[in-house]
């Protein structure tokens, strides 16, 4: 921290502000993250992306919305626009666990403090501002915003909420990676400014100057709306209120125009109004990409942390992300729904001068915890006939088949490694990502590409495993792991030898950790018996479980809310109370002489003396 000024931070008070001589601001974001300028942190990225355009930003971190709002009122009205993220993680996914209990810590907060954030922060930070300032255009964005742009299932009030363009009453909505979206808002507010020599621009004039910006929401009225051949209709939420069967289909259209290079404008009714919903703008290209993560980030947290652990931070502080995006499609996943299934690959370059800023820092100690991303092996992937990726409209490109005209290459992986190893100071690269074990095990026919691939996994297991691989196989019932739009448990079983060979070979000591999740949609109490008595075979004793938690406008929560898998309106067994949760979870635990009766109960009751058998129970 020493070699810092606070000035290398954004303000986040008005006396930070005037050290950098600034009266006024263009924009002040409010965050319900710890303030850690680090490009792995959203309030920070949209922060700095707007500076690098010539604004003046401020970031408020974690405002308090139960005193006197003063944090609210301590940075006064920008010139342009107030900006709201929940932070990175959905506000109620922060909060509780899929039991609806408070979770361990808040990873994004000092000393992981559970106070620092309100329940629905979007919504709470939102109405505070429009209380405050009824003229002030605000600008919501983040995860939360994204994810709840349309009618989505709210697991926590177990019911079907509006947009939350409704409850936040916010001007504009930015979903998905906000960078070319948050640009295109500040350009046309600036140039209007510039324009019309106004001291600051009002709510109803942003609303008028963003309507056609891409990847940007909005509520208005119908004569407010010009049709166009490129719009689709959905439900209303009054009709998604009544039948589970239009709100099903609904998602099925928002994830397909999702995941499309073209696609429609969507508009839904709700309370007279309409939620209007813009296309995405492409993807970022490798230069827009490198120019985000290159913007002069401290990596470090504010200097008001010191002395405060901020989990999160502790996470990721030498971790490097070398792609966004995701095209594996996970029906329970927010991060592909979020970031899109086409993949956006930084530069080497870029990459070389993120690794050697961490390899300079004082404290590094030579490992670098992660260089990955969504998924650490999708690096520069994407189609070989990209006009064929123009009319695509697949949720996954490698389930329940690996696209033929997807190029898996691994060789930019085992180049970009072998070169980040060579850098003085790093002793080690380590993969703390997710690896898509399905794509090192599929054979493309072309003989230099799967020799890359079998290089690639031979490289991965010597030299970039810090003792233990985490894998997602997530269940062993190949019909659970087809609704999660999973690769068959046999795939899991075939990597798994795999890597016990290359141990072998190389006289390792490594230990594969496999994830898996309980109560996913179509997963049953035989499913996981099976699950357990599979493991056991394998001799897993399992750490990293989870039971399902539906968050917003996924695949897997829409089969949960509604019963129905919207891809083929099937009907679907969901465990949804608490006590059918908690006994599909006590499978995990075979092993553990505290839980043994209780399985040995179950599996009586379920007729299975065979897998009671297996168990040795």
């Amino acid at each position: 921290m020493s070699d810092h000024k606070l000035t290398d931070w954004l303000p986040t008070t008005r006396k930070e502000a005037k050290l950098r001589g600034w009266d006024e601001l263009d924009v002040v974001l409010f965050s319900g993250d710890a303030y850690v300028d680090h490009p792995s942190f959203g309030a920070a990225v949209i922060g700095r992306i707007l500076e690098a355009e010539g604004l003046r930003v401020a970031i408020v971190p974690q405002p308090n919305w139960q005193d006197d709002l003063r944090d609210f009122k301590k940075m006064g009205r920008p010139r342009l626009f107030f900006g709201i993220s929940a932070g990175c993680m959905d506000s109620m996914v922060n909060k509780y666990t899929a039991a609806k209990r408070f979770r361990s810590e808040d990873a994004y907060s000092p000393d992981g403090k559970h106070s620092m954030r309100p329940e629905y922060a979007t919504s709470v930070y939102s109405n505070i501002l429009k209380q405050l300032y009824p003229d002030s255009p605000v600008v919501i964005g983040g995860i939360e915003a994204s994810m709840r742009r349309f009618t989505h299932y709210d697991y926590w009030q177990d019911k079907l909420k509006k947009s939350i363009l409704i409850d936040s009453k916010a001007d504009i909505l930015v979903y998905g990676m906000g960078e070319q979206p948050i640009i295109a808002i500040a350009k046309a507010l600036k140039e209007e400014i510039e324009k019309s020599g106004a001291e600051y621009i009002t709510a109803d004039r942003a609303h008028e100057l963003t309507l056609d910006i891409s990847q940007t929401g909005h509520l208005t009225k119908k004569e407010e709306i010009t049709p166009s051949d490129n719009d689709h209709i959905l439900f209303s939420h009054e009709e998604c209120l009544n039948s589970k069967e239009k709100e099903a289909k609904n998602f099925l259209i928002i994830e397909r125009e999702s995941n499309k290079r073209h696609a429609r404008r969507l508009i839904q009714q709700v309370d007279g109004k309409f939620t209007v919903i813009n296309p995405p703008f492409a993807p970022m290209t490798t230069e827009q990409l490198d120019h985000s993560f290159d913007l002069p980030y401290t990596r470090l947290p504010h200097p008001k942390y010191n002395g405060k652990r901020i989990p999160a931070y502790d996470m990721i502080k030498f971790s490097v992300n070398i792609h966004r995006g995701c095209f594996g499609g996970c029906a329970f996943c927010t991060i592909s729904a979020h970031q899109g299934k086409f993949i956006a690959s930084r530069s080497e370059e870029s990459i070389i001068r993120e690794v050697e800023k961490i390899a300079s820092m004082p404290d590094f100690k030579g490992y670098l915890s992660d260089l990955g991303g969504p998924s650490a092996n999708m690096y520069r992937m994407g189609g070989n006939d990209q006009s064929r990726c123009e009319k695509c409209a697949r949720s996954s490109c490698i389930q329940p088949n690996i696209c033929p005209n997807l190029n898996i290459d691994h060789s930019p992986l085992l180049k970009l490694y072998k070169r980040v190893d060579t850098i003085r100071g790093i002793k080690k690269s380590f993969i703390g990502s997710g690896v898509r074990y399905d794509m090192l095990l599929h054979s493309t026919g072309d003989k230099q590409k799967d020799n890359n691939t079998a290089k690639y996994t031979e490289e991965l297991i010597k030299n970039h495993v810090s003792g233990r691989l985490k894998v997602a196989p997530e269940h062993t019932d190949d019909k659970v792991l087809k609704l999660m739009r999973k690769p068959s448990f046999a795939h899991f079983r075939k990597f798994r030898d795999i890597f016990n060979r290359i141990n072998r070979e190389q006289k390792l000591n490594q230990q594969l950790i496999p994830y898996f999740i309980s109560s996913h949609p179509g997963s049953t109490m035989e499913s996981m018996a099976t699950l357990a008595a599979e493991t056991k075979e394998l001799n897993f004793h399992l750490e990293q479980v989870q039971d399902f938690t539906p968050t917003p406008m996924t695949m897997a929560t829409e089969m949960y809310y509604t019963g129905i898998n919207p891809e083929t309106g099937d009907k679907i067994f969901c465990a949804r109370n608490m006590r059918e949760k908690e006994e599909q979870r006590l499978f995990f635990f075979w092993y553990k002489k505290e839980e043994q009766s209780k399985i040995r109960a179950l599996l009586k009751k379920m007729g299975r003396q065979d897998i009671l058998k297996k168990l040795g129970l």
